[in-house]
């Protein structure tokens, strides 16, 4: 068990902030995967999956999170600089790029709410970027506020030349916002020869499932894999 002092907290809306921490050496992860993080609450060691956002290089650790959804969510959302947080040495995750099969050009990233946390990392991975020739990333919210973190990232691409110069000829980004009429992330986004990422809410996650199986893609997994995952640790609300 890490123990990881906070650095800076956002809070980008009513329903979302975000956080950075200190990143122990000893710590690994891919870009895609989930850390299990937590704190003492009354007396009680709380812990769950949080998605990281910082990618794979960096040298602390950024996470993404709605507010009011849970005893640790509750507690996170009041945390200040210089707070603790424990952080478990070992990562998990569905949505990395060597459970997708190899020789798709397209990848193509779904995600509602805060689902978009681990593509955060994705779309900063050097070699995934230099593995397809397109990369579409759907991110649906309920609120145009709820996109505050999303453009808060491209000033950050600003700040990283060589990784803006990989993504500018490459990369598309669709915003929807449901609660101005947008529609809803559907099966037109996808095609049989894209692969896939999805992270969001257990209904989406079902729907993403078979919209991919009706174009006769399987899904990739640790022992097999395939042309879609989907992400099983989160729950966005």
């Amino acid at each position: 068990m890490l123990t990881e002092k906070v650095l800076e907290v956002n809070h980008w809306s009513d329903r979302i902030f975000s956080f950075k921490t200190t990143r122990s050496e000893s710590f690994r992860f891919n870009s895609g995967e989930f850390a299990m993080i937590g704190q003492m609450i009354a007396d009680k060691k709380v812990i769950r999956a949080y998605s990281v956002v910082s990618p794979p290089w960096a040298d602390h650790l950024e996470f993404l999170s709605i507010k009011n959804v849970g005893l640790l969510t509750n507690e996170l959302a009041n945390i200040k600089e210089d707070d603790e947080l424990i952080l478990l040495p070992k990562c998990t995750g569905t949505l990395r790029n060597t459970f997708l099969t190899e020789g798709g050009k397209r990848l193509v990233l779904l995600a509602t709410g805060t689902g978009l946390a681990p593509f955060m990392s994705t779309i900063r991975d050097i070699d995934l970027i230099e593995a397809y020739e397109e990369i579409h990333l759907v991110h649906s919210v309920r609120d145009r506020d709820d996109l505050a973190y999303w453009y808060e990232l491209l000033s950050v691409f600003e700040d990283e030349p060589d990784l803006h110069e990989l993504l500018k000829d490459k990369f598309e980004y669709t915003a929807l916002i449901t609660g101005q009429g947008d529609p809803r992330i559907d099966a037109r986004f996808i095609q049989a020869d894209d692969r896939v990422m999805a992270c969001g809410n257990l209904q989406f996650n079902y729907d993403v499932v078979e919209w991919c199986k009706e174009l006769g893609m399987t899904e990739g997994s640790n022992r097999e894999p395939g042309q879609f995952v989907i992400e099983k640790a989160f729950v966005d609300q």
